[in-house]
Protein backbone atom coordinates (compact mmCIF):
# COMPACT_ATOMS: atom_id res chain seq x y z
CA UNK A 1 0.00 0.00 0.00
CA UNK A 2 3.18 2.42 0.32
CA UNK A 3 4.08 4.31 -2.74
CA UNK A 4 6.86 3.06 -4.32
CA UNK A 5 9.13 4.05 -7.55
CA UNK A 6 6.25 5.11 -9.82
CA UNK A 7 5.73 7.94 -12.05
CA UNK A 8 3.47 11.33 -12.41
CA UNK A 9 0.67 8.97 -15.08
CA UNK A 10 0.88 5.83 -13.51
CA UNK A 11 0.16 7.67 -9.72
CA UNK A 12 -3.06 9.64 -11.44
CA UNK A 13 -4.23 7.52 -13.89
CA UNK A 14 -3.39 4.06 -13.03
CA UNK A 15 -5.12 1.59 -10.11
CA UNK A 16 -2.41 0.56 -8.24
CA UNK A 17 -3.09 1.61 -4.95
CA UNK A 18 0.41 3.69 -3.91
CA UNK A 19 -0.82 5.80 -0.88
CA UNK A 20 1.54 8.61 0.34
CA UNK A 21 1.65 8.38 4.13
CA UNK A 22 5.05 10.82 4.31
CA UNK A 23 2.83 13.37 2.75
CA UNK A 24 3.08 15.78 6.10
CA UNK A 25 6.32 14.70 6.83
CA UNK A 26 7.04 16.02 3.40
CA UNK A 27 5.30 19.16 4.42
CA UNK A 28 7.10 19.85 7.97
CA UNK A 29 10.44 19.13 6.19
CA UNK A 30 9.99 20.80 2.72
CA UNK A 31 7.24 24.14 3.22
CA UNK A 32 8.80 27.20 5.14
CA UNK A 33 5.19 28.25 6.07
CA UNK A 34 3.06 27.36 8.95
CA UNK A 35 -0.05 25.69 7.68
CA UNK A 36 -3.36 23.73 7.97
CA UNK A 37 -5.02 21.66 5.94
CA UNK A 38 -7.96 23.40 3.48
CA UNK A 39 -10.61 21.09 1.95
CA UNK A 40 -12.93 22.88 -0.91
CA UNK A 41 -15.99 21.33 -1.21
CA UNK A 42 -18.83 22.14 -4.03
CA UNK A 43 -21.24 24.21 -2.11
CA UNK A 44 -24.21 22.56 -4.39
CA UNK A 45 -23.36 18.71 -4.69
CA UNK A 46 -21.49 18.52 -1.19
CA UNK A 47 -18.50 16.68 -3.27
CA UNK A 48 -15.13 17.06 -2.14
CA UNK A 49 -12.94 18.57 -5.16
CA UNK A 50 -9.70 19.45 -3.95
CA UNK A 51 -7.40 18.91 0.01
CA UNK A 52 -4.69 21.35 0.13
CA UNK A 53 -3.05 24.11 2.58
CA UNK A 54 -3.19 27.38 3.61
CA UNK A 55 -1.31 30.20 5.41
CA UNK A 56 -2.78 33.59 6.96
CA UNK A 57 -1.71 34.56 3.29
CA UNK A 58 -3.28 32.20 1.56
CA UNK A 59 -6.63 32.57 4.06
CA UNK A 60 -6.53 36.56 3.62
CA UNK A 61 -5.96 36.55 -0.07
CA UNK A 62 -9.04 33.86 -0.53
CA UNK A 63 -11.34 36.26 1.47
CA UNK A 64 -10.51 39.22 -0.66
CA UNK A 65 -10.25 37.61 -4.00
CA UNK A 66 -13.58 35.47 -3.47
CA UNK A 67 -11.57 32.16 -4.75
CA UNK A 68 -10.60 29.39 -3.49
CA UNK A 69 -6.31 30.02 -2.51
CA UNK A 70 -3.95 27.62 -1.07
CA UNK A 71 -0.55 27.71 -0.03
CA UNK A 72 1.30 25.33 -2.44
CA UNK A 73 4.07 23.59 0.20
CA UNK A 74 6.23 22.49 -2.51
CA UNK A 75 6.42 25.21 -4.46
CA UNK A 76 6.16 27.57 -1.59
CA UNK A 77 4.08 30.06 -3.08
CA UNK A 78 0.78 31.52 -3.05
CA UNK A 79 -1.11 29.19 -5.23
CA UNK A 80 -4.59 31.16 -6.49
CA UNK A 81 -6.63 27.76 -7.38
CA UNK A 82 -7.31 28.54 -11.26
CA UNK A 83 -5.30 31.70 -11.99
CA UNK A 84 -3.54 29.80 -15.12
CA UNK A 85 -6.28 26.73 -15.97
CA UNK A 86 -8.97 29.44 -15.24
CA UNK A 87 -10.99 26.08 -13.66
CA UNK A 88 -11.36 28.96 -10.71
CA UNK A 89 -13.21 28.16 -7.18
CA UNK A 90 -15.30 30.82 -6.78
CA UNK A 91 -15.87 31.02 -2.57
CA UNK A 92 -19.47 31.14 -0.91
CA UNK A 93 -18.00 30.79 2.47
CA UNK A 94 -15.04 29.25 4.55
CA UNK A 95 -15.66 27.19 7.87
CA UNK A 96 -13.53 26.05 10.37
CA UNK A 97 -13.44 23.05 12.17
CA UNK A 98 -13.85 22.96 16.30
CA UNK A 99 -9.94 22.50 16.88
CA UNK A 100 -8.99 25.28 14.46
CA UNK A 101 -6.87 23.77 12.95
CA UNK A 102 -8.46 23.03 9.17
CA UNK A 103 -10.89 25.02 7.12
CA UNK A 104 -13.47 24.35 4.28
CA UNK A 105 -13.75 26.09 1.69
CA UNK A 106 -17.34 25.98 0.66
CA UNK A 107 -16.65 26.73 -3.60
CA UNK A 108 -18.90 27.19 -6.77
CA UNK A 109 -17.23 25.90 -10.14
CA UNK A 110 -16.19 28.85 -12.34
CA UNK A 111 -14.74 26.37 -14.86
CA UNK A 112 -14.91 23.37 -16.12
CA UNK A 113 -13.51 21.07 -12.86
CA UNK A 114 -10.96 21.36 -9.98
CA UNK A 115 -8.40 18.60 -10.27
CA UNK A 116 -5.65 19.44 -12.44
CA UNK A 117 -5.84 16.12 -14.32
CA UNK A 118 -7.52 15.46 -17.20
CA UNK A 119 -10.40 12.74 -17.90
CA UNK A 120 -8.98 10.07 -21.46
CA UNK A 121 -11.02 12.24 -23.38
CA UNK A 122 -9.12 15.38 -22.14
CA UNK A 123 -12.25 16.82 -20.44
CA UNK A 124 -10.75 18.37 -16.76
CA UNK A 125 -12.30 15.98 -13.71
CA UNK A 126 -14.80 17.69 -11.65
CA UNK A 127 -12.58 16.88 -8.59
CA UNK A 128 -9.86 14.92 -7.63
CA UNK A 129 -11.43 12.05 -6.23
CA UNK A 130 -12.18 10.46 -9.07
CA UNK A 131 -11.30 6.70 -7.81
CA UNK A 132 -12.17 4.36 -5.00
CA UNK A 133 -10.05 1.99 -2.89
CA UNK A 134 -11.21 -1.93 -3.61
CA UNK A 135 -10.59 -3.23 -0.27
CA UNK A 136 -10.61 -6.84 -1.69
CA UNK A 137 -7.61 -6.00 -4.35
CA UNK A 138 -5.93 -2.69 -2.78
CA UNK A 139 -6.49 -1.15 -6.16
CA UNK A 140 -8.27 1.77 -7.20
CA UNK A 141 -11.35 1.63 -9.53
CA UNK A 142 -12.33 4.89 -11.45
CA UNK A 143 -15.78 6.09 -9.45
CA UNK A 144 -17.44 7.18 -12.55
CA UNK A 145 -16.82 4.68 -15.15
CA UNK A 146 -14.04 6.67 -16.91
CA UNK A 147 -10.77 7.52 -17.30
Amino acid sequence: MGRGVMDHHELEEGKQLALDFTKLRKVVAQCTEDVIPAIAQDVDSGEVLIVGYVNKLALETAFREKMATFWSTSRNELWIKGKTSGDFLSLVEVRVNCEQNSVLYRVKLAGKGACHTKRADGQTRHGCYYRRINPDEKTLEFSDGQQ
